[in-house]
């Protein structure tokens, strides 16, 4: 990795959606789907799925913070998902879909809680947002199989029904964020 690039650790549902939306973002150098907040090491999605493991589906996304600020990658975040619901997406529903932030330094958790006031305040004051913010401890990738799913099957029902409204949404509203084709 290169010493400027810097980290961040997103979950806001299913992880193929925040995958989706990251890697089209200019800033953005890599984006690996997986898990964090867990207890046990290298879990399996199978696992993670009973929701006793603990952990939450996540993107980890490695960006260029002289191209793109870690705080226009939460609003992108506040945007593509809805963190007024508590462990669920849409009808993805279990404690791994939570939304949550795993900060890794504390300029990081600053700015995650300055803008959850923010996005509070203005967008979502019909409801309380749940998202948790958190500490980083660990990231395991998810099987390979996971890795570019929306583009390897945007054909398939939950990429069309699910994914590719929020891209659409992504896309629509970020317009000048979009990586050059």
């Amino acid at each position: 990795m290169n010493t400027h690039l810097k980290r961040a650790t997103l979950g806001g549902g299913c992880f193929w959606c925040i995958e989706a939306v990251y890697k089209r973002l200019t800033g953005v150098v890599s984006v690996q789907s997986g898990f964090s907040g867990g207890s046990i090491k290298n879990p399996a999605y199978r696992e993670v799925c009973t929701g006793r493991t603990g952990h939450a589906e996540v993107c980890d996304i490695q960006y260029d913070p002289k191209i793109v600020a870690f705080e226009d990658l939460l609003n992108i975040f506040w945007e593509i998902h809805d963190p007024t619901t508590l462990n669920r997406q849409g009808n993805d529903v279990g404690t791994h879909y939570r939304s949550v932030i795993y900060f890794h330094d504390e300029e990081q958790k600053s700015v995650a809680e300055k803008l959850k006031v923010r996005w509070s305040e203005t967008t979502f004051t019909d409801k309380p947002i749940v998202t948790e913010i958190t500490e980083f401890s660990n990231f395991y990738p998810a099987e390979e199989y996971h890795s570019d799913y929306y583009d390897l099957n945007s054909e398939e029902p939950y990429c069309r029904i699910v994914i590719l409204p929020k891209l659409e949404k992504f896309k629509k509203k970020f317009q000048h964020k979009l990586k050059k084709s």
